[in-house]
């Protein structure tokens, strides 16, 4: 039994790794899987110069990404497999600036209901101190959600003239 739930998570892990390559976003962010298991999971990024604001240190959009990813992975490791989730609200506090090296993000899910789950990250700089601690969110959509049709313009309801 315990083999089969190991195959199941390794399955799961391997997943969610093709999964953050064919996304535009944390493939450009550079995200990368590091450890995966129900409940958790651990993404690393290696600082690069376009992760940088004007002052040299990353800028906090780039680590609120990260966390809320790493959270995200975190949940949907706990959930049946492809049960989508999203991100309802988050809230971070930035603690020490990040100048350069490997960042590294740790997710845990703390506690999941029929129709959300809540989850915390803690990023790290490459010393090991922690540059920020998130709170986040997720709504949890067993049925799925409404796939939306991108790159179509609405229609444009054609104007009557009064006469």
């Amino acid at each position: 039994m315990r083999l089969q739930f190991e195959e199941l998570a390794h399955r799961a892990v391997k997943e969610l790794s093709r999964r953050l390559r064919a996304s535009n976003t944390t493939r450009w962010f550079g995200f990368e899987l590091e450890a995966a298991e129900p409940a958790r999971a651990v993404v690393v990024l290696r600082v690069r110069r376009h992760h940088r604001q004007v002052h040299g240190v990353v800028h906090g959009g780039v680590i609120a990404a990260l966390a809320d990813t790493t959270a995200a992975l975190a949940v949907y490791m706990a959930l049946p497999r492809g049960t989508p989730l999203a991100t309802i609200e988050m809230k971070i506090n930035f603690l020490e600036p990040v100048a350069g090296g490997t960042v590294t993000a740790e997710g845990r899910m703390l506690r999941r209901g029929r129709n959300f789950a809540v989850a915390e990250c803690d990023v790290r700089d490459h010393n090991g101190g922690l540059a920020a601690k998130a709170l986040l969110t997720f709504a949890i959509r067993p049925t799925g959600f409404r796939r939306l049709k991108l790159g179509r313009k609405p229609a444009r309801k054609k104007a009557t003239r009064r006469k």
